[in-house]
């Protein structure tokens, strides 16, 4: 029995109808704009506009992605393809009808204006508007206050809360401190025979999102010329300190005895003074004045009165003798 196949331009002229009658409603819409915000949609860029951070692309990258996405895009399978330039075109349009995108002008490196045509034009940037699904924002908001309002009544937790924060507290210093050190100590290595190899290289890229701060694991590239003496320099006074510490057991042995204590005195929690550590484990118990405390207080006032009136006998003393003199003078006098 023999098989006839549609060919390609049917099937276009088929598919098109379909999905220009799916974008027409609202919902399935909202699913292709969440898809193009999404990782998997258009590579946007940022810039500043009206004081506030927006994401941005030229609209012919647009429809080139709507019709030909890039390669290992994953196109969501409840979403049909576009068969044409035309009819993505119509939905971008549309797109800017009901404000999910407008139109704007480069008015300086890294800043947007909105522009005053707002017809669709491929050769024109577009800003986008439609925020995509708010889903993730909203629990990740939630989660955000929930955690502030936790920490802000941190002085009524248990006492086993308390102990496991603090625990999870020093673990991360330790963990962190260690990390630096082992990377610091592995570019050492490599960039003395030549080489600058950084594990995690954007851990600390304040520009970069939480995942991309892990990406790429390593990096290694060729150092630059002209630093053979600062090589030669660093190999040497780093291998004069470990020699040091190989021949000065008892010096470099105290120095890692005091790390080891200073590390158990943080998870046990006697770093601080006593009296630093009696009114930390006293922090939710009302402050009263105890009974030693109120005597101290009265002996301070008895003294006082005392100081007083030996100095109000003082002055009654000097002024009476004064008052003799005058009168032994005012009878010679006479």
């Amino acid at each position: 029995r023999a098989v006839h196949s549609i060919p390609r331009w049917k099937k276009r002229a088929t598919m098109a109808p379909a999905a220009k009658e799916f974008y027409e409603d609202q919902k399935n819409l909202n699913k292709l704009c969440n898809f193009l915000r999404s990782a998997d949609g258009p590579a946007v860029r940022e810039a500043i506009m009206m004081d506030k951070r927006v994401y941005y692309i030229k609209g012919e990258k647009l429809v080139n992605f709507m019709v030909e996405p890039k390669k290992g895009t994953k196109w969501p399978k409840e979403l049909p393809r576009f068969s044409s330039r035309p009819d993505a075109i119509a939905v971008c349009k549309e797109l800017c009808n009901i404000q999910y995108i407008h139109r704007s002008e480069k008015v300086a490196k890294g800043e947007l204006e909105v522009a005053r045509v707002r017809d669709f034009d491929e050769s024109a940037y577009f800003t986008w508007i439609y925020e995509g699904d708010m889903t993730n924002k909203n629990l990740m908001t939630t989660a955000l206050i929930i955690g502030f309002l936790c920490c802000t009544c941190f002085p009524i937790w248990p006492n086993f809360l308390k102990v496991f924060v603090w625990y999870m507290s020093v673990s991360l210093l330790i963990f962190i401190f260690f990390l630096v050190t082992l990377r610091a100590l592995l570019f050492l290595f490599v960039w003395i025979i030549g080489y600058e190899l950084w594990f995690l290289p954007n851990l600390f890229d304040e520009s970069l999102g939480f995942c991309e701060s892990f990406v790429p694991v390593i990096s290694c590239e060729k150092t630059k010329d002209g630093q053979l003496m600062y090589r030669v320099g660093v190999f040497v006074a780093f291998f004069s300190f470990c020699y040091w510490a190989v021949t000065q057991p008892s010096e470099f042995d105290g120095f890692v005895k005091g790390q080891g204590d200073f590390i158990k005195d943080l998870y046990a929690g006697t770093l601080l003074s006593d009296m630093s550590q009696k009114d930390k484990e006293n922090i939710d118990k009302p402050k009263m004045p105890s009974l030693e405390d109120l005597l101290k207080k009265l002996d301070s006032e008895d003294e006082e009165e005392k100081e007083l009136s030996e100095e109000e006998a003082a002055e009654a003393l000097l002024d009476s003798l004064v008052e003799d003199s005058e009168d032994d003078i005012d009878e010679d006098e006479e």
